[in-house]
């Protein structure tokens, strides 16, 4: 009989006979484990424990504290759970495709009743007597013609559809949970009793077109998050109620900072308070990066077809792009702009969804020398790119939106010192806005790449001695760089555990040769100059919505669009409110009155909605002692202080940190 030789990760190695599954190798190591495995790795693919291993192979056997491994098994399971018992409490539901996703799953159905918030209820009991009845997991392997008869029999179209668009070399793994079947890759687990019935919750209900096409059946789609224990459970949808209270949208209106409207979908309504931060922010950032040596540059919207061919973004992202066709035979008087009368002199623009080959324009004007490189040009350079409307999410993922964006133009060996410097000028504005600490993913070269091999090896070794230098630690992603080069993307972690990423330092030699780019040398010879992207928070609308959900909209007050409200308690104090918001102002607080005939019990609950960070009370004593009474959002707790004293600490607060 033939063997395989299997290696264990301590380096281990045993012969099995051909065909041994991962569940009889665990129980032949020991019993309890061959009564904990619920999977394994082999030859770094998830395996199913009943699944035959058929050749020499390294092999790793999880139990349910592989958190990875478990959670995949468990969401994947219950999708398949979920969607039995949705069949056994409405038989003529058609069952479509149900995949794993972050923290949960989902599965779509065709259901000609829809389902209600009350149904979730109902679904999620099935799911609980079907997980304590521990019914058998088995799985088969059938051939194209079996599976369709199967499902062509019991009235499944959807899986029909499916398996004809699978290629006929794959086999078609059959998995059963009891008497329930679906066309699965899995793996899953062994019985419906190991999943944990206290440790999932069936979370919304959504409309989804059949795989993602507008022209098909719209279906319903049921999400779900799952853990491996009710505890992470419970610290999940805490997290998201968290989050709820958080949402960036929620306090945009609340604050009064922007809107967005149909009539121009993914873009962004700014209303004063909102623009306050922007302006804000965008002085901060200009101000640093004209510290860090950075010159900044402005470049057109509206660029020629042309631009975009040459630099190769024509035909890898003209999906994302918006296209702009221009009669050029216009008078610009009379015309009726949407009737070329010369279709030969009409021009294709796009607006632009990147800043990069526009950089390339501005270091192409004159001659370069390799004295004036390292050369660093930025650009709050307002972009604008097509997302699908179901993507769209606030100001986090728009349509219209402005980069803090640089490109550096340098030598291959500068590339180590302008790695090292950037990731310490990032590192510095991170912690004056609230992140002091930060990770780095170093994504390194894809499979499909241009350059040579050595090129590739000196960059990657560039960013890694950069890294290093600047005292920092990094996560490998082997394979996910850029076509051109490696990348170092930079990731936050908010208040509440989330994680967004937001600065990037991409090595490119790619762009500039496309594009003609090059400076002198010493040797008097052209050379190609590299180009490294980057930017440090990315867009700022995107930042902000971070930066709201961060502090739950209550802003570091040099950032707070209204930081000050004083507010009369009697109409006989309206002259001395006028008074302390005149010396705040000259102060460089943003402070405005409240003089309304109101409760100061209303005011002071109206302004700690709008989330303003110092309420000050005056009354007939305040005009007399010439003091404020102090009101910090967040505190029950108010002080009386002297307007002098007061106007210079809050002027202190309303200092940016970069100016203290």
């Amino acid at each position: 009989m033939a063997q395989v030789q299997l290696t264990f990760p301590d380096g281990n190695q045993k012969s099995y006979a051909a065909g041994i599954t991962a569940g009889e190798v665990a129980a032949d190591i020991s019993k309890s484990l061959g009564k904990k495995a619920i999977s394994a790795t082999v030859n770094g693919a998830h395996y199913d424990l009943a699944w035959p291993i058929e050749g020499d192979a390294e092999i790793a056997i999880h139990t349910m504290q592989d958190e990875e491994q478990a959670n995949e098994l468990v969401r994947h399971d219950l999708a398949h759970i979920m969607a039995r018992a949705v069949q056994e409490i409405w038989p003529d539901t058609k069952v479509t495709i149900g995949p794993v996703i972050k923290d949960g799953w989902y599965y779509d159905f065709d259901r000609a009743e829809p389902f209600t918030p009350e149904d979730l209820g109902l679904i999620e009991k099935k799911m609980k007597e079907i997980i304590n009845s521990r019914d058998p997991v088995r799985t088969e392997v059938w051939d194209r013609a079996r599976a369709i008869k199967h499902y062509e029999d019991n009235n499944e179209p959807y899986k029909v559809e499916l398996i004809e668009s699978i290629p006929g070399d794959e086999p078609l793994r059959m998995y059963w949970h009891g008497d329930w079947q679906d066309l699965c890759r899995g793996p899953h687990l062994q019985h419906t009793g190991q999943v944990p019935g206290d440790a999932f919750k069936l979370m919304s209900i959504a409309g989804a077109y059949w795989r993602g096409d507008s022209s098909r059946a719209m279906l319903q789609r049921i999400y779900g998050v799952a853990f491996t224990g009710k505890e992470k459970l419970r610290a999940h949808l805490n997290m998201l109620e968290e989050a709820a209270k958080r949402d960036h949208r929620k306090l945009g209106r609340e604050m009064d900072l922007f809107h967005m409207q149909e009539e121009a979908p993914g873009q962004v309504f700014w209303h004063p308070n909102g623009w306050t931060i922007y302006t804000q922010l965008q002085d901060y950032m200009r101000r640093k990066q004209r510290a860090g040596g950075y010159q900044e540059i402005n470049t057109p919207q509206v660029v020629d077809r042309k631009l975009w061919e040459a630099s190769g973004h024509w035909d890898k992202y003209q999906h994302h792009m918006f296209i702009v066709e221009v009669d050029e035979s216009r008078d610009g008087e009379n015309d009726d702009a949407t009737k070329a009368k010369n279709k030969d002199q009409t021009r294709i623009n796009a607006l632009k969804p990147m800043n990069c080959p526009c950089h390339v324009q501005v270091f192409n004007e004159g001659l370069k020398s390799y004295r004036d490189l390292p050369l660093r040009l930025a650009e709050f350079g307002s972009c604008a790119r097509f997302e699908p409307s179901g993507a769209l999410h606030g100001i986090m993922r728009v349509r219209g939106f402005t980069q803090d964006d640089a490109h550096i133009f340098c030598t291959e060996e500068q590339i180590e010192a302008e790695c090292a410097r950037f990731i310490n000028f990032l590192a510095d504005i991170y912690a004056e806005l609230g992140f002091p600490t930060f990770e780095i993913k170093f994504a390194t070269r894809p499979e499909k790449r241009v350059g040579s091999d050595e090129s590739w090896d000196y960059v990657e070794n560039a960013l890694e001695q950069a890294i290093r230098a600047t005292g920092r630690t990094y996560t490998l992603e082997p394979g996910d760089g850029a076509f051109y080069g490696p990348k170092l993307d930079f990731y936050l972690t908010d208040a509440i555990g989330r994680v967004w990423q937001c600065g990037t330092f991409q090595v490119d030699p790619n762009l500039p040769e496309r594009l003609g780019a090059s400076y002198v040398a010493a040797d008097g010879a052209k050379h190609r100059p590299y180009m490294l992207h980057r930017a440090t928070l990315g867009s700022f609308e995107r930042f902000i919505g971070i930066l709201i959900e961060e502090h739950a909209g209550k802003l570091p007050f040099w950032l707070a669009p209204r930081q000050v409200v004083v507010a009369s308690i009697t109409s006989e104090a309206d002259d001395y409110v006028q008074e302390v918001v005149e010396e705040l102002t000259r102060a460089g607080v943003r402070a405005e009155a409240d003089l309304r005939n109101e409760k100061i019990n209303y005011k002071v609950r109206e302004h700690s909605v709008g989330k303003v960070p110092v309420i000050l009370a005056v009354g007939a004593r305040e005009v007399e002692e010439r003091t404020v009474s102090v009101r910090r959002l967040g505190e029950k707790q108010t002080s009386v202080q002297p307007l002098t004293e007061l106007t210079q600490s809050l002027a202190a607060e309303a200092t940016p940190p970069d100016q203290r």
